[in-house]
């Protein structure tokens, strides 16, 4: 299961992780973000130990969403070393995902 991130845990769990980040910017109104939660909670459970992968609601944690421009949803961001280093908006395929998560290990 992907890790809940937040206003609050967000800089401590993304900005500050030694492992790459995957993100997932979502909403529960979102019919394509529920498409994507399952493929993402998948790869969390894969990649566990090797990279962080978490989702922000932007709905109830507006601060990251704005922080970053996200304007469109389902928005994935891959972090490493604190910075936005690739990203993936709308639905992709498991293996377009887990491809840029490698890239990045």
């Amino acid at each position: 299961m992907a890790l809940e991130l937040t206003d609050q845990n967000f800089e401590e769990l993304v900005l500050k992780s030694d492992k790459p980040v995957l993100v997932d910017f979502w909403a529960e109104w979102c019919g394509p973000c529920r498409m994507v939660g399952p493929v993402v909670d998948e790869l969390s459970s894969e990649y566990e130990g090797k990279a962080v992968i978490g989702k922000v609601n932007v709905d109830t944690n507006p601060n990251v969403a704005m922080q970053f421009g996200i304007r469109n949803i389902p928005a994935l961001l891959y972090f490493k070393g604190g910075q936005v280093v690739d990203k993936q908006i709308g639905v992709a395929p498991k293996s377009v995902l887990a491809g840029k998560i490698d890239a990045q290990l």
